[in-house]
């Protein structure tokens, strides 16, 4: 009895270790950031993709709770993000005569990026989740390209008398002084610049508390449960849908705050960003990464966010160079050996801090 409390012991603090890593991580590689960016050490074009960067971290740790946790396959994960996306900028440009602060403003189109979001998540999960396998990953793929297909349709404005919306073509009638917002396959254009590197950063270390204490507590315990054994879980009494739906519908708010993140990064933002190929990349960071590791994800996501712009000097070549990196990293990440010795590389540093 005593060995197997020592053994889970040792498993909490090896959970508790990794958290706590990833954090300093996050951390430390803001402080750098920052310090080059005071400086002048750094080039225009990295600081440019510093927000997108990290738009793409937190969709990718949220994906990663989806696919590496919960054990379900996404491929629309880019249609919450659209959905957050316009939804928070919609907000954000219906309050700028109202709300003087750009932080202010961000942070409102964050949270109702991620309430509508989660929203479309509840609503896609009522039949996606009783799904299983290619079902799933062939209904979550159609309902990115339906969200994709109703923004390229949708026509919003706002006036004196609040906020239009209209279908297929331009019925918004608004007064005079009034701007529409949304204009169909056009997207969103003249929006204020308010994202801000420390805005995204804040953000993953919000995505990164809610996923850990999520994956930590007890609710992650049964979801990992329902992953592992969904008939073990459901005769022991476990509540399968009400977990899958958790994991599922806090994965795409997490999704919507970095699409309002992301688009107002940009002065223009169309829905035809937010397709397939976007879900796929995002896929690509998480199973790159490992899945269920968080900070694998991180990793994955930033290089490979930077990696396309550092090859653009090889003009032609450059995705085919992108392409064999990706292979070269799956290889490696696969490799059976190659994991013994990193595993014991970090079994060995756990126990020289453990006995310090």
């Amino acid at each position: 009895m005593a060995r197997k409390l020592n053994r889970n012991l040792t498993a909490a603090q090896k959970t508790s270790y990794m958290c706590f890593f990833t954090y300093g991580v996050v951390i430390l590689i803001y402080l750098m950031m920052q310090g080059l960016i005071s400086s002048g050490s750094i080039t225009s074009s990295l600081k440019g993709m510093l927000i997108p960067i990290c738009a793409y971290i937190v969709m990718a740790v949220s994906l990663n709770l989806t696919v590496g946790i919960l054990g379900e396959l996404s491929l629309g994960h880019a249609g919450f993000m659209s959905v957050g996306a316009f939804t928070g900028v919609t907000a954000a440009v219906a309050l700028q005569d109202v709300v003087s602060s750009n932080a202010l403003r961000l942070l409102i189109g964050l949270v109702v990026g991620a309430i509508f979001a989660a929203f479309a998540g509840f609503l896609i999960g009522i039949p996606v989740l009783r799904l299983k396998g290619d079902y799933l990953a062939i209904v979550t793929l159609a309902f990115g390209e339906i969200i994709k297909s109703i923004f390229n349709n949708l026509y919003v404005g706002v006036d004196d008398k609040g906020l239009h919306m209209s279908m297929l073509s331009d019925k918004t009638q608004l007064r005079e002084g009034g701007k529409l917002i949304i204009g169909g396959p056009m997207g969103i254009g003249g929006i204020q610049k308010i994202s801000t590197f420390t805005a995204g950063f804040l953000l993953v270390m919000v995505t990164l508390v809610v996923v850990f204490n999520l994956v930590n507590s007890r609710a992650g315990r049964a979801i990992m449960a329902i992953r592992d054994n969904r008939i073990a879980a459901e005769s022991v009494g476990l509540n399968v849908t009400k977990y899958k739906m958790t994991a599922f519908v806090t994965s795409a708010a997490l999704a919507g705050a970095a699409g309002a993140l992301f688009a107002m990064n940009y002065s223009t933002i169309v829905a035809n960003k937010f397709d397939f190929n976007t879900s796929i990349l995002i896929l690509v960071f998480v199973v790159l990464g490992g899945l269920g590791n968080m900070l694998g994800s991180i990793v994955a996501a930033t290089a490979l966010t930077i990696l396309p712009e550092a090859l653009r000097q090889f003009a032609d070549y450059r995705m085919l160079v992108y392409a064999i990196v990706l292979i070269l990293v799956m290889l490696f990440t696969n490799n059976p050996k190659l994991k013994q010795v990193f595993n014991q590389f970090r079994t060995h540093n756990m126990r020289g801090k453990e006995a310090e």
